[in-house]
């Protein structure tokens, strides 16, 4: 007989059971994930896109800001910010010429400071011109070393600032400081120039009117000999001219190009060109064809004395 076959019945049920419902339901939660996970590739990918124009839409604010940020730092009125914070004065009343001319020449520069180059021009005019008829429109203590060079001559100081004089004693007997008043802000400087040409018969270029002229941009408050006497070189370097407020040079250039008309030639000297007040002025009634010569800031020009002229160009000088 062969042998019986045993047959065993499992107590417990499989350990692992595989359900076909099971399986078909998380392919289908794959299936899903998956689904999901391309539409948020693909949403990401849209958001890229319109993130870009938006950075660079930023990204463009920001250099616009930083360019007129720039431009409101060297605008024509802004150039003399800097030159709110002026160099000190320093007293030159006990101190010798060459001293002084040291002291100002380590002096930082400032808008009404001339560089050493600028200086040597107008040193090497007066050296040339001397003993002439010197008058400076602005004092700085550098400019001492021309009243010096020029000690046989005459040399007469205006400005402005009362302390700026109540500082200085000169001692010579050819050379004069005085104070002017200027009530032309340099904001106002485009009406004063537009009234200048509307009224070309109130403002023509007569020195022995000068005293009793209608044009706004003339200086009536001057020492006398300033008016008697025919200057051989002048210099605009005041008022400071350095701000929106501050007094303006509109009535130093034109007063200047009045007066160096009154004699045979002139040489004027005009500091700070790059500035839109100085370079306009000196356009309009010093003329661009009596420009000799220009070193950084300065402009030097030579001006030929005009009998019964009515102008101060031959061609009317545009901005």
């Amino acid at each position: 007989m062969p042998p019986d076959v045993l047959h065993f019945r499992p107590l417990l049920s499989p350990l692992v059971q595989f359900s076909p419902s099971l399986t078909s339901r998380a392919q289908e939660n794959h299936i899903f994930c998956v689904h999901k996970y391309w539409q948020g590739r693909k949403g990401m990918n849209l958001t890229k896109k319109k993130f870009i124009p938006i950075l660079v839409l930023i990204l463009s604010i920001i250099s616009v800001l930083r360019l007129l940020s720039l431009n409101v730092k060297t605008s024509p009125f802004s150039t003399g910010i800097s030159a709110l914070f002026p160099a000190p004065q320093h007293n030159c009343s006990s101190l010798p010429l060459s001293t002084c001319n040291k002291i100002a020449s380590h002096t930082p520069n400032t808008t009404t400071t001339l560089t050493e180059k600028e200086f040597r021009v107008l040193s090497d005019l007066v050296a040339l011109k001397s003993p002439c008829n010197l008058l400076i429109f602005g004092f700085q203590p550098q400019y001492l070393t021309l009243s010096n060079m020029n000690a046989a001559g005459s040399t007469i100081f205006l400005d402005d600032d009362p302390d700026k004089i109540s500082k200085v004693r000169i001692n010579s007997n050819n050379t004069e400081i005085y104070r002017f008043e200027s009530n032309m802000p340099t904001k106002a400087g485009y009406k004063l120039l537009k009234h200048a040409r509307q009224n070309p018969a109130a403002c023509v270029p007569n020195p022995r009117l000068l005293q009793k002229s209608k044009c706004k941009l003339a200086l009536k408050n001057l020492p006398l000999q300033v008016y008697e006497k025919n200057w051989d070189v002048m210099v605009v370097d005041g008022p400071i001219g350095d701000s929106p407020e501050s007094p303006g040079r509109m009535g130093s250039i034109y007063t200047t190009s009045v007066l160096a008309r009154a004699g045979n030639t002139s040489d004027v000297i005009v500091h700070d060109v790059d500035r839109i007040i100085e370079k306009w002025f000196s356009w309009e009634f010093l003329c661009d064809e009596n420009l000799l010569y220009s070193k950084g800031k300065l402009w030097h020009f030579r001006i030929r004395g005009l009998s019964n002229s009515t102008r101060f160009c031959p061609v009317e000088a545009g901005i």
